[in-house]
């Protein structure tokens, strides 16, 4: 009978117990870790420059020829320890690799910061003998937590997505159980291996006190850990599809070096009309065509442009349902979430009619949103930091304007770019009640509950009535 994985990797970070986790996985029969041959200073343990006839300057140049050596001239079963920061030119191979057994090591992050802080302080990394154990005391830093605990946490859901996305999975175990016997031998098992009769011993836990007992400043601590959201209870939900960048949408003034991203249901007939006030403008790119584009143009500025999300949303309501452009969306609208809508390509009789279909089209986005409906979630809609998210997937824009200040920015940019800015054009009307005469409270309360990632996000106040919609 084959073999299920013919290597593994042990994902872990420092601290966390690694080192006993890895002594005990040696002494598996036929089970070999190699430590962490994508230390960016060593190869497998400290002060190693080599390992398989691969040095540093050959593991830089193909790190992926070091893991086929691994497994080439490894007797059984071969694997290593990653962290986070070792080389990431080889996670995304060995997380798609269903031959290569995953396992993840966690530890409480308290835990891991407060004995990386004291490892740090004595330079003692392991222990092998109790007699030479050395104790210190060190001060809890609330902001290098955060940004200790954040690192963990985005690595943790790198390698959950990748896992999920590839159908695999992974054995989980925590710094807690590295002790159990019984824990160890069910990773035998998912490893394949034979189990162990008893636990390795060469190793010792270093600092077993009281946390409290190991920081300078136990009140500080907890004030520290208070700030944080454990349970993460302030994030904004995102049931959002991810997004493409886009790129056939964008335009390009061919001579003055600028490119406009375009976020529909933005000014985007206004801004495309200044960039044609240039000369020539260019669209309809491929990223190959786009890249080109960028490399024949030194010094060239990409930019996109926010509205405001009550004035956008309007925009949307008038030119995308009030119109009859979005047929089928608008039946949906009717039918099933009974909006009352004229007919396709005319007006409300009045403005309070305007203004109660607009508050509930407000509230079908943010159900449409929230992955609540059936109906697609659309560009014109669709949250700007999602819209902005996709660009990113291609390259982020260099400026974000906002519409209230459009002149402004604009002139910015043609500045960067060495040229005289044009006069901004005038928006062009759609022809619908405007914005200004059904705003209200209930308007803009209906809009940050629809677009709540969005006011939060980009900082929006309340719709000031500039430019009119």
């Amino acid at each position: 009978m084959s073999r299920r994985f013919d290597s593994f990797v042990m994902f872990a970070e420092m601290r966390t117990g690694s080192n006993f986790l890895e002594s005990n996985l040696n002494a598996m029969p036929g089970v070999t870790c190699h430590g962490e041959m994508f230390n960016p200073y060593f190869i497998g343990k400290k002060d190693q420059l080599s390992l398989f006839g691969y040095a540093l300057a050959d593991r830089e140049a193909d790190p992926m020829a070091l893991i086929r050596a691994m497994r080439a001239q490894t007797a059984g079963l071969a694997g290593f320890r990653y962290f986070h920061d070792h080389d990431p030119r080889v996670l995304r191979p060995v997380l798609d690799d269903p031959r290569c057994a995953k396992i993840i090591l966690t530890r409480n992050p308290v835990e891991s910061y407060v004995s990386w802080k004291i490892a740090q302080q004595t330079g003692q990394w392991k222990l092998t003998n109790a007699k030479n154990l050395k104790t210190a005391q060190v001060r809890f830093d609330a902001t290098e937590f955060e940004a200790h605990v954040a690192s963990l946490q985005a690595f943790q859901v790198q390698l959950m997505h990748a896992l999920q996305v590839s159908g695999q999975t992974a054995f989980y175990i925590d710094y807690d159980d590295i002790n159990d016997l019984e824990v160890l031998n069910g990773l035998a098992a998912f490893l394949g291996a034979e189990a162990l009769a008893s636990l390795d011993g060469s190793l010792k836990k270093q600092n077993p006190e009281e946390i409290a007992q190991k920081v300078l400043n136990p009140e500080e601590m907890d004030r520290g850990l208070a700030r944080l959201d454990r349970f993460n209870l302030a994030r904004t939900p995102n049931f959002e599809p991810r997004r493409a960048p886009m790129v056939p949408q964008f335009i390009a003034a061919r001579t003055a070096g600028l490119l406009y991203m375009p976020v529909r249901g933005g000014p985007v007939a206004q801004v495309s009309d200044w960039l044609q006030r240039f000369g020539v403008v260019e669209s309809d790119f491929t990223q190959k065509s786009l890249r080109q584009w960028k490399k024949a143009r030194v010094g060239h500025r990409s930019f996109t442009v926010l509205r405001h999300p009550v004035a956008r949303a309007h925009d949307a309501f008038c030119a995308q349902i009030l119109t009859g452009g979005f047929a089928q969306i608008r039946e949906q609208l009717v039918k099933i979430h009974k909006l009352e809508l004229p007919a396709a390509g005319t007006d409300y009789a009045d403005a309070a009619s305007h203004r109660a279909g607009f508050i509930g089209f407000l509230k079908w986005i943010k159900l449409n949103l929230s992955g609540q409906t059936s109906a697609r979630v659309d560009a014109y809609w669709a949250s700007q930091a999602a819209l902005l998210q996709g660009f990113a997937t291609f390259q982020g824009p260099d400026i974000v304007l906002r519409e209230e200040r459009l002149a402004e920015g604009l002139a910015f940019l043609a500045a960067e770019v060495g040229q005289q800015a044009p006069a901004v054009p005038p928006a062009p009307a759609h022809g619908f009640t405007p914005l200004a005469a059904v705003y209200d409270a209930e308007v803009e309360s209906a809009a940050r509950e629809a677009y709540a990632r969005d006011y939060v996000a980009f900082g929006f106040s309340d719709w000031q009535g500039q430019p009119p919609r």
